[in-house]
């Protein structure tokens, strides 16, 4: 095997294992050896692929995000915005509840609000940016071409959040106030209500700006 895949089956071995171990200890817990030990690298290894530990859980934070499932933006050509932001909407709550390799993200951002560290705030605003962009994209074209600068950002702060909810809400709470058992018929079925509430308000304001 070349040299050169050797060492990117190796880092990615390590971001795989940091994955694992920041999301259950949190950066200040977790500790470089449990990393290596997880990965089948030496101790060594972090120190030649990422410097240190702080650029370990930036690397971290993007590999992550890279697995983290995203609409296809590119039927934006085939697709209406109204269609875009369903898919948006069901693909991101379909992240937040999924388990194994996709599911990294989540933890992480979780494990993140729970014990801030600063160290990706400002790498997080330019990885998310590109993403970010096209979502403001799909609400100003449902909105309208008058739209507002700060509607807009607001609608996309309103989306954001009703998705957040199977994140920051414990999961036992939601099955009482919905009465139901969470499951992926119920994950759907919200997801499409946030789609139509959300095109619904997004489409009132527009017309106000007419």
């Amino acid at each position: 095997m070349p040299p050169k895949k050797n060492k990117r089956k190796t880092r990615e071995r390590l971001l795989t294992a940091a994955c694992e171990i920041f999301a259950r200890d949190g950066f200040q817990n977790a500790r470089v050896a449990d990393i290596c030990r997880l990965a089948g690298a030496n101790v060594a290894s972090v120190n030649y692929y990422f410097t240190n530990k702080a650029n370990l859980y930036i690397e971290t934070w993007k590999y992550a995000f890279l697995q983290f499932e995203v609409p296809a933006f590119s039927d934006a050509a085939r697709d209406s915005p109204e269609e875009l932001l369903r898919k948006y909407i069901n693909a991101i709550m379909k992240n937040f509840t999924i388990k194994g390799k996709l599911g990294y993200f989540s933890r992480l951002y979780l494990m993140e609000l729970a014990r801030p560290t600063g160290l990706i705030q400002d790498n997080w605003h330019e990885f998310i940016a590109p993403r970010r962009q096209k979502l403001l994209h799909i609400i100003r074209k449902i909105m309208g071409k008058n739209a507002d600068d700060e509607k807009v950002l607001f609608c996309e702060l309103s989306i954001i959040n009703q998705c957040r909810t199977l994140l920051t809400v414990k999961h036992s709470d939601l099955e009482y106030l919905l009465n139901k058992k969470i499951n992926k018929d119920l994950i759907k079925s919200l997801a499409d209500h946030i789609a139509e509430f959300s095109l619904a308000g997004i489409k009132a304001i527009g017309n106000l700006n007419k």
